[in-house]
């Protein structure tokens, strides 16, 4: 319960921030509108030449848009900004502050800044995927919708073991905010489309490197009826390694953070 009320407390931190900025909230949702219009008209072009990429049609692909938006949406909602602002604590020094709170470290660093107007992807994502669903025409049950949301969570959490390793780096390197940037472009852009076209070298660095493919693609496939049931277990299973990996990390991190006094 505690857990859940230093999150409740940074969610409306983060709502009161938007409040004072409203012409950047909406700022936010015409570059998000932007950026799907931008997705769907490339979908809608290549499909002008073809009739399937990789096996996956337009409905397929208009579903992996949507679940690209809802990860995107997610993560940008609080992990990938307090992970910014994790590194600029620790390059600062002034991660004394938060060290000093009767709370768990790493959840405090986890949700330290909020971007509430991400939200708007998560909203719009749910749209995109609601409407790819009604043009495939399929019924989706119980099941597709457990392993859908089981899937979508393991991506998540992967996400969120990779942000949380790249920004305990800064324990010891002084920059790496181009790390993050990297990953937003590779996130953006290759996890648009379908993990299956990509050659070998790429498929298997976009999986257990950059976990684009299980964020994205894996989901999308459960959605689809492209998932198999071992290769469903074998996401969960690294997601739960990605999780205790990425904490061991951290705390191995810890022991080597100096802090403002040194």
């Amino acid at each position: 319960m505690h857990a859940v009320t230093v999150v409740n407390t940074f969610l409306r931190l983060g709502l009161l921030n938007v409040m004072q900025y409203r012409a950047d909230f909406f700022m936010q949702l015409v570059s998000i509108a932007v950026t799907l219009g931008t997705a769907l008209l490339t979908i809608g072009v290549v499909f002008g030449q073809t009739d399937n990429v990789g096996g996956w049609t337009e409905p397929d692909l208009v579903a992996l848009i949507g679940v690209q938006m809802l990860v995107r949406g997610i993560t940008s909602l609080v992990m990938r900004p307090s992970m910014e602002r994790l590194m600029e604590n620790i390059r600062m020094g002034t991660l004394d502050f938060m060290l000093t709170k009767p709370a768990d470290s790493q959840l405090l660093a986890s949700v330290a800044q909020v971007n509430v107007a991400a939200s708007a992807d998560v909203v719009g994502g749910g749209i995109v995927l609601g409407l790819a669903l009604a043009r495939l025409g399929s019924t989706i049950g119980l099941q597709e919708a457990l392993l859908f949301v089981v899937m979508l969570l393991c991506g998540v959490v992967m996400v969120y073991a990779f942000l949380l390793a790249t920004s305990t780096l800064a324990f010891w390197f002084v920059r790496l905010d181009n790390l993050l940037v990297i990953f937003n472009t590779m996130f953006n852009g290759a996890g648009g489309w379908p993990i299956t076209i990509f050659p070998a070298w790429l498929k298997y660095s976009l999986t257990f490197m950059i976990p684009v493919a299980f964020a994205v693609t894996v989901p999308a496939q459960s959605l689809t009826g492209r998932l198999t049931w071992p290769y469903a277990l074998g996401a969960i299973g690294l997601a739960i390694a990605f999780a205790l990996g990425s904490r061991w990390f951290w705390r191995f991190g810890l022991r080597h953070y100096t802090g403002a006094s040194a």
